[in-house]
């Protein structure tokens, strides 16, 4: 069987989907992986001007037919390598008219496909993801909740909901992604720094929040990967 693909969701902007992409791509580059990373934030492509450098790294518009025509052939072109998938806020679109190219091509592949929708604690993010599990309905779906909104307990529209109930009964999980302090992320994002470069590159206080964070993160992400 080829390696996952991981697809990083939330279909708004602002949920924290980049920095989740980065920290999945760091997670396995630390498992000794080989990847291959999807930008689909065309417009706003920061992962992938981040880690273009270490990675297989691919710009594709999951707007149209031919962007998901595109993403399945390098899905199988590259057998070898985890697929991480960062997609634009836009996207919710594109997945309702054409996800099925990917869906009905997962069995050729040979490849799981593995969800992590990021989410904040208003409505819209429950509902996009209803709409989302609804379109690929083939894929597992993990949902994270962003610590940067608040600990677990003020998630209680997603917490108290029918869609976290749907999400555990096919299997999902429903996990904490940690809060990174501000100024580390704003160090990560304006200098483009992978999270590997920040941690011999930034001031040492920076560096011991970026570790504890990674350290948070690998224990998220191992919850996923190696259930």
């Amino acid at each position: 069987m080829a390696k996952k693909i991981v697809l990083i969701g939330g279909s708004k902007g602002g949920v924290g989907k980049s920095m989740v992409s980065m920290a999945t791509v760091d997670y396995l580059q630390e498992q000794g992986e080989s990847i291959l990373l999807i930008e689909s934030d065309t417009s706003n492509s920061d992962v992938w001007k981040t880690y273009k450098d270490s990675v297989a790294a691919e710009l594709v518009d999951l707007d149209a037919a031919d962007g998901w025509i595109h993403l399945v052939n390098l899905c199988d072109s590259k057998p070898e390598c985890v697929v991480v998938i960062n997609t634009a806020a836009r996207n919710n679109q594109g997945v309702s008219a054409y996800g099925n190219t990917l869906n009905n091509t997962l069995a050729e592949l040979q490849r799981d496909l593995v969800t992590l929708w990021v989410i904040n604690r208003q409505r819209d993010s429950l509902e996009l993801l209803k709409d989302y599990m609804d379109a690929i309905p083939d894929t597992l779906v993990h949902v994270l909740r962003n610590g940067y909104f608040g600990d677990e307990k003020k998630f209680e529209l997603y917490n108290d909901s029918k869609i976290s109930g749907t999400v555990e009964s096919r299997g999902g999980q429903s996990l904490n992604f940690p809060e990174l302090a501000d100024r580390v992320s704003d160090d990560l994002y304006s200098k483009r720094l992978s999270i590997a470069k920040a941690l011999k590159e930034m001031p040492i206080g920076n560096r011991a929040e970026l570790s504890r964070w990674r350290g948070e993160v690998k224990k998220t992400l191992a919850a996923i990967f190696h259930d």
